[in-house]
């Protein structure tokens, strides 16, 4: 029975996981009814259907790459054919390996991604923008996906916007020399976890190009380079000079570019005169020892800091003629000790153990207090410098090198995109590039891409409870469902729990005897006797009715033995006549 109740909880339960399923799948066409008639096992993972992406709006798009059509990248994508400078011959060349492929788990069907298979490699791939993007009065937004599928070790995944110009037309050539605008994304070696921007900003008053990198963000970075989920990168540059990052859509970084970068956009307008010197007399001493102190003739300079305490005295139980250590008694010279080679042999010294329950050992002596009288060497006292005149500092000058770009966002021109790497770790996994001029576009190319993707790793971690829970608050309709899965197999198991039990038929005839058997206030056919009988016919009759009945007696009920007490003693019999009563004896049970 318990088997047959485990086997109808399971087909139940796969009706209820079943109907989850359908439901999620097309929750249009779900109906309540025609879940509780089917019954299918639940899927591994969740099918989240998946589109290869188009932006919303062409126009304000500069390149827009989801890699699922591999004609269209080798169209688009150049690996870099280039040697780096200032490096061995054998690890110069850019050879690095670039494939197109799903990801190694929680994969939508039909998504695929640029990967970066070797590590310990320099890698370098480029594409030219659909149109260069030039900074004037449109924000740049840069969006990508990135998932360090081996975690990261030391290496970065950031991607560098290529400055316009005789290199961008020549991808081929694209190394670490290559101008960049701004280089963006996370890059790790130890436990320095990065999230860079940097972007390369034009000195306008002698043509020199210098790195600014912005400030750190407060927010922690370990989990981005270890969790091996899909992480979405978003920097958003606007016209104003301000700036935001962030992942996975949550802003972790913000600020100027004037104001939250290192060095400076901008020069100081004034700087310490590098030909200016402190003058001899110039004194900087706030405070001086007074010159008109006297040491006091009381003063001891030699008095010492610790004294013989003069009123102590030995301890009682101190055993001075006692030595605190001896020669171990169970020590033996080595076989091999060389008397003319090492000297001569002494056991070596253990601790009295005699002293082990006494005060101490050995010669007592007093021991040493702090000295009242001692004073340490004088010093005269300190006094506010009446020459003083504070700290001094070398005059303050114009900058020669000032000037003031107050429009720092406004940039070289970009006119193409590429990744630029060295790896101590394999598979790394880049999709969904978007750079464009519009908030929406890139909020509606990440719904179409990477929300997809943390939605299903999010439904493939759920519990079937919590899938359920879910999915109630949407479609009500599935209280149905519930009752019908969960209310009848209840309702079967307590009526097996609780339905009477029949008897067999041989515990039927038991019953019955015992029931025949069983005593009764009413006079037995043993207590009737014929006219004209004796009282003692009466009686022997009666003894051996007694005899006869005791194959019966013994099936009656247990309720019985509570009268075996009464039933042992005289038991006195009435006269059908009116007689009197006559004392009868009854014969013990065998019980």
């Amino acid at each position: 029975m318990g088997k047959l109740v485990r086997v109808i909880c399971t087909l139940y339960l796969l009706v209820a996981i079943s109907a989850v399923n359908r439901a999620e799948e097309d929750p249009d066409e779900f109906d309540a009814d025609e879940a509780t008639v089917e019954v299918e096992s639940e899927p591994s993972t969740v099918d989240v259907p998946y589109e290869s992406p188009t932006p919303i709006d062409q126009n304000k798009v500069y390149l827009a790459d989801h890699f699922d059509d591999a004609a269209q990248f080798s169209k688009r994508w150049i690996k870099s054919k280039a040697k780096k400078d200032g490096i061995s011959e054998e690890i110069a060349k850019y050879d690095g390996i670039w494939e197109l492929e799903a990801p190694l788990k929680d994969a939508l069907v039909g998504d695929m991604g640029l990967v970066l298979k070797s590590k310990a490699k320099h890698a370098a791939i480029a594409s030219s923008l659909i149109k260069p993007f030039v900074f004037n009065t449109k924000p740049l937004i840069v969006q990508y996906e990135v998932i360090l599928q081996d975690g990261q070790e030391c290496g970065g995944a950031y991607l560098k916007l290529l400055s316009d110009g005789t290199d961008t037309r020549n991808l081929g050539q694209f190394t670490d020399k290559s101008p960049y605008t701004i280089m963006f994304g996370p890059d790790k070696c130890g436990n320095d976890h990065k999230l860079h921007f940097i972007f390369r900003h034009k000195n306008p008053r002698n043509g020199s190009v210098e790195e600014k990198h912005c400030k750190k963000p407060t927010e922690r970075l370990e989990d981005y380079f270890s969790d091996k989920l899909p992480h979405l990168y978003t920097l958003i540059l606007n016209p104003d000079n301000t700036f935001e990052i962030k992942v996975d859509k949550t802003v972790i970084n913000s600020g100027s570019l004037l104001e939250d970068f290192t060095p400076s956009v901008n020069p100081p307008s004034e700087i310490d005169d590098p030909e200016d010197s402190r003058p001899e007399d110039w004194d900087e001493r706030e405070k001086i020892p007074d010159a008109e102190a006297v040491k006091p003739e009381d003063w001891d300079e030699d008095a010492p800091a610790q004294i013989i305490d003069e009123f102590a005295t030995m301890p009682s139980g101190w055993l001075e003629d006692e030595p605190t250590h001896i020669p171990d008694p169970n020590a033996k010279k080595p076989v091999d000790w060389d008397t003319e080679m090492d000297g001569s042999w002494e056991p070596p010294l253990i601790d009295n153990p005699v002293c082990a329950d006494a005060t101490g050992c050995g010669k007592w002596e007093p021991p040493l207090i702090n000295n009242p009288n001692f004073k340490g060497k004088w010093r005269a006292p300190l006094i506010d410098n009446p020459n003083y005149k504070g700290k001094w500092r070398p005059r303050r000058i114009p900058n020669p090198e000032f000037f003031e770009d107050k429009e720092p966002f406004k940039m070289h021109t970009v006119s193409a995109v590429g990744f630029e790497l060295w790896s101590m770790s394999k598979d790394i996994y880049f999709d969904n590039i978007i750079i464009t001029d519009d908030h929406y576009v890139a909020e509606h190319w990440a719904a179409a891409t990477f929300e997809k993707k943390r939605q299903k790793i999010a439904r493939d971690s759920e519990s079937v409870v919590q899938r359920l829970a879910n999915l109630t608050n949407d479609y009500p309709i599935l209280w149905i469902v519930y009752i019908l899965v969960l209310g009848v197999p209840i309702v079967f198991i307590l009526y097996l729990c609780c339905k009477p039990k029949s008897a067999s038929p041989t515990e039927n005839e038991e019953l019955k005897r015992a029931a025949e058997a069983k005593k009764t206030d009413a006079p037995s056919p043993d207590d009737l006797a014929a006219p004209g009988m004796s009282n003692a016919n009466k009686i022997d009759e009666s003894v051996e009715d007694d005899e006869a009945s005791e194959d019966k007696e013994k099936y009656s009920d247990k309720d019985e033995d509570d009268d075996d007490d009464e039933d042992e003693k005289d038991a006195v019999i009435s006269d059908q006549n009116g007689e009197g009563d006559v004392p009868r004896k009854r014969k013990p049970r065998k019980e």
